[in-house]
C-alpha cells in the first residue's frame, strides 16, 4: 500500500521520464502531489508523458544524463529530495548494435547521477536505481534471488550489472541512502519501442498482420505489469524513508513466468487474433534464453503486491494500444 502522504509536496526527480516506467511513475506521483522534475534530452511527443499531458504538470530540465553539469542542475536548481534513477538506453538489441552509445547512458550516466547525489547529500534523502533481471545473466539456478552474483556478459546485460554495482559502491563507501530495483519484463501502455514482443505482437494484430518472433518462441521470462512497478518504486523509496531498504536489492516480478510464444498466443486470444499467423524466425542473439525473479524479499520486507494479473495487464495495455494506434 503506498504512503499518499509521504509524497505530497515532496520534490522528486525522475530520470527516464519520457520511457514506458518513467511515464507511469510521474503518473503516480501527480496522483500524490508530488511536486515532479523530469531530465529530459529529447522530447517524445508520442510517449505518454508527453501524449497525456502531464509533461505540462511537472518542471523539466533539458539535458542527458551523461552531461554531469546537467544532471547537477536537476538535483540543485529543483532541491530534489527522492531521485529515481530510470534513465538508460533499454533496447537489447540496440545495445547489440551500439554498445559504446548504450555504456556511456547506462554505466557513466549512473555515476554522474550517484556522484551528483552524493555532493548534495545535503538535498537527496532517497535514491531509488533501476536495475535489471538482465543484470544477473545467466545463473545455472532460477529463479533469481538478490544474494546471486551479477554476471552480464552481453552489451545491454553488462550495462546493467554495471549500474547496479556502482550503485553498491555508492552505498557501501558513501553511505548513500540508495536502494535498487530489478525487475522481470516490462509491459504496458506507452512503450512505443515496437521490437518489443507486447508492442509489436498487439500493433500487429491490430494491423490484422502476422507477427514474428524473433526467438524459438520457448525463451522463458516474467512479464509484469508496469502499473505494478511503478507502484514498486514507490514502495521502495517510502521503505528508505522510514530506514528500511538502504543498500538493498529488490527483485519485482509475477512469480508466474510463460514462454515468449504462450504470452504472443495470449495477446491473441485477448483479441480475438487467433486466426493471425506467429512466425518463428529463431534468429534471437546476445539474449539470456530463461529468466526469471523470486520476489520475497520485497513482499516481506516492503510489504509490495501486485495488483493484477498477466491477463488483466494486457487488457489493459491492449485498450491502450488501440486507442493509440486508432488516432495514428
Amino acid at each position: 500500500m503506498v504512503d499518499a502522504a509521504f509524497w505530497r509536496e515532496r520534490r522528486v526527480l525522475v530520470t527516464g521520464a519520457t520511457g514506458l516506467i518513467g511515464s507511469w511513475l510521474v503518473k503516480e506521483l501527480l496522483a500524490r502531489e508530488a511536486h515532479v522534475i523530469a531530465l529530459i534530452r529529447d522530447p517524445h511527443p508520442h510517449s505518454e508523458l508527453f501524449a497525456s499531458g502531464d509533461v505540462r504538470r511537472i518542471s523539466v530540465v533539458n539535458g542527458s544524463l551523461e552531461d554531469y553539469g546537467s544532471v547537477e542542475r536537476a538535483i540543485t536548481d529543483e532541491e530534489a529530495s527522492t531521485v529515481f534513477h530510470l534513465g538508460a538506453q533499454t533496447i537489447v538489441g540496440t545495445a547489440l548494435r551500439a554498445p559504446l552509445a548504450t555504456f556511456e547512458a547506462n554505466i557513466r550516466g549512473t555515476y554522474n547521477l550517484l556522484d551528483a547525489c552524493r555532493v548534495h547529500a545535503s538535498l537527496v534523502q532517497q535514491v531509488v536505481v533501476a536495475s535489471s533481471d538482465k543484470a544477473y545473466g545467466e545463473q545455472p539456478v532460477l529463479p533469481y534471488t538478490e544474494d546471486m552474483h551479477l554476471e552480464g556478459r552481453h552489451p545491454y546485460d553488462v550495462s546493467k550489472s554495471c549500474t547496479d554495482l556502482i550503485s553498491q559502491a555508492y552505498f557501501h563507501t558513501y553511505a548513500l541512502p540508495l536502494a535498487i530495483v530489478r525487475c522481470g519484463n516490462v509491459f504496458g501502455g506507452g512503450d512505443l519501442n515496437w521490437s518489443r514482443v507486447v508492442p509489436g505482437a498487439i500493433r500487429a494484430f491490430c494491423r490484422g498482420e502476422s507477427f514474428s518472433l524473433r526467438s524459438d518462441g520457448k525463451f522463458v521470462r516474467d512479464y509484469i505489469y508496469v502499473k505494478d512497478v511503478a507502484r514498486a518504486y514507490l514502495r521502495t523509496a517510502e521503505a528508505l524513508g522510514a530506514g528500511l531498504a538502504a543498500g538493498n536489492a529488490f527483485n519485482f516480478a509475477t512469480g508466474s513466468p510463460v514462454t515468449v510464444l504462450d504470452l504472443v498466443q495470449s495477446i491473441q486470444g485477448l483479441m480475438g487474433c487467433e486466426h493471425l499467423e506467429i512466425r518463428v524466425l529463431n534468429q534471437a542473439k546476445a539474449e539470456i534464453r530463461d529468466q526469471y525473479l523470486a520476489t520475497a524479499k520485497a513482499r516481506a520486507l516492503l510489504g509490495w503486491e501486485q495488483q493484477f494479473t498477466l491477463a488483466e495487464g494486457l487488457r489493459e495495455t491492449i485498450a491502450w494500444y488501440r486507442a493509440f494506434l486508432g488516432s495514428h
